[in-house]
């Protein structure tokens, strides 16, 4: 059927109408529907010779081809058959091109440094794998399960080497977790135009493996243990000592992300998973947990993971992300296209456990209004927020705190810079706002 016949085909009277008298106000309805009709059929017709004329641009011709997609025609996809099944491996659509990670604003880089998690693109609290934020120290290794070993050693009774299908026979199981780099963002400039730039390098996926306690009782921990150093596989050794309170409360030892099997970049084929803890301590390609009675204070928490505050002295071991929200509908680079009711969207999260409220103001922060939660809201998991709100095409400043089970409310940037100085870089949980124009174009209100 071509583009003509499509058109004749969608004002065409059905068959049946035409043996039942019409009333008055079905008569004025079909005249006006006829009418309607006869301008689109003349539309269609007269864009059919434009088209013609047009040929030899192929932008306007491109525009032509889209146009005859919309209603009242058929589109071209109704009129074929669509791709087989059965492809290895799924992927979103071709017409998804800005749902992708990105390499963190100002790093050029892609070796050892971090991707982000494309939020202004997402709905929902589950990251997909292939969108899940990266963060490497030396790349991201190739590893075959087969030869791949976890080793449990130093204050242990039975020290044991495990093999991933030794793992994958203990009893497991699924919780869902944020994940977030200590770095996302960092005090100091650039801000970024998008969500994902502003705190892209927060996930949140279900994750399955086993409890680290399991493996600790099966090798049995002596009295001396205090600490573990875990350390992964790959070129950097990544390495990070964890309390063992913490090891025998909600450590896991994960082989799995949101269903299947854990990607290269996560840690494939086996990583730690510290909930709520900052990213850099669940350590991925895990190959050795040494129990000890003190912390290693290895390089990634002398020469780096530390936050150096104003007087000079260094806050070492902090471990927790503090309680945060992002807006990311409408964020950075979006437009308001209408004035009226919008809502706001966004994601909160804690370290401490629940989220128990998000507040919105979209006066700058002079005012503030309770967000809807929704449900369900899970402890050290993303919970989603939303809120009603009227744009009158004027200049507004929208900004969310969060304030978790603890009784923690979400800081300024003021507020932590006055607590820390500027020189500190990990750790950054302060409000952020979004300003949103005359014109509707959303950008960052910090710049």
């Amino acid at each position: 059927m071509n583009e003509k016949d499509a058109s004749t085909a969608a004002i065409a009277e059905p068959a049946g109408s035409q043996l039942k008298p019409a009333s008055a106000g079905t008569r004025a309805a079909r005249r006006n529907f006829l009418l309607h009709s006869s301008a689109v059929v003349t539309a269609v017709a007269t864009a059919g010779v434009a088209r013609e004329a047009l040929a030899a641009d192929p932008t306007k011709e491109a525009a032509a081809d889209a146009a005859a997609n919309l209603p009242p025609n058929v589109p071209k996809w109704t009129r074929s058959l669509g791709s087989p099944t059965a492809s290895p491996y799924g992927k979103p659509s071709a017409f998804e091109k800005k749902a992708i990670r990105n390499m963190y604003p100002g790093l050029k880089e892609p070796m050892s440094a971090y991707s982000t998690s494309p939020l202004q693109e997402l709905d929902g609290t589950i990251t997909p794998n292939g969108l899940f934020y990266e963060r490497h120290h030396a790349g991201v290794p190739q590893i075959d399960p087969a030869e791949h070993r976890l080793m449990l050693h130093g204050l242990v009774e039975r020290p044991l080497v495990f093999t991933m299908d030794e793992i994958r026979q203990f009893p497991c199981v699924s919780p869902i977790y944020f994940l977030e780099c200590s770095g996302n963002p960092s005090f100091l400039p650039p801000y970024g135009k998008t969500a994902a730039e502003v705190a892209g390098l927060v996930s949140c996926a279900q994750w399955t493996g086993v409890p680290l306690k399991t493996l600790l009782e099966h090798a049995g921990l002596k009295k001396e243990a205090k600490w573990i150093v875990a350390e992964g596989a790959d070129g950097a050794a990544m390495t990070r000592s964890i309390p063992i309170e913490k090891c025998l409360d909600d450590v896991l030892v994960v082989y799995s992300q949101n269903g299947e099997r854990l990607r290269p970049e996560q840690g494939y084929p086996i990583r730690l998973f510290v909930p709520g803890f900052e990213g850099n301590m669940s350590i991925k390609w895990l190959r050795r947990l040494h129990v000890t009675d003190q912390p290693g204070y290895t390089r990634e928490e002398t020469g780096k993971y530390t936050d150096l505050m104003a007087d000079g002295r260094a806050r070492k071991f902090s471990f927790v992300m503090e309680c945060k929200s992002l807006i990311t509908q409408p964020s950075g680079t979006h437009k308001l296209t209408r004035k009226g009711t919008h809502e706001i969207r966004g994601i909160a999260w804690s370290g401490h456990g629940k989220i128990t409220a998000v507040d919105i103001s979209t006066d700058g922060g002079n005012t503030w209004k309770a967000a809807t939660l929704q449900e369900p809201v899970i402890s050290k998991a993303l919970t989603a927020f939303r809120f009603l709100f009227d744009w009158n095409g004027e200049e507004q400043v929208i900004m969310s705190r969060a304030v978790d089970e603890t009784g923690y409310v979400q800081p300024t940037l003021d507020q932590l810079i006055e607590a820390r100085g500027k020189v500190s870089f990990y750790h950054n949980n302060a409000i952020q706002p979004w300003k949103i124009a005359t014109t509707g174009e959303v950008t960052n209100g910090r710049v």
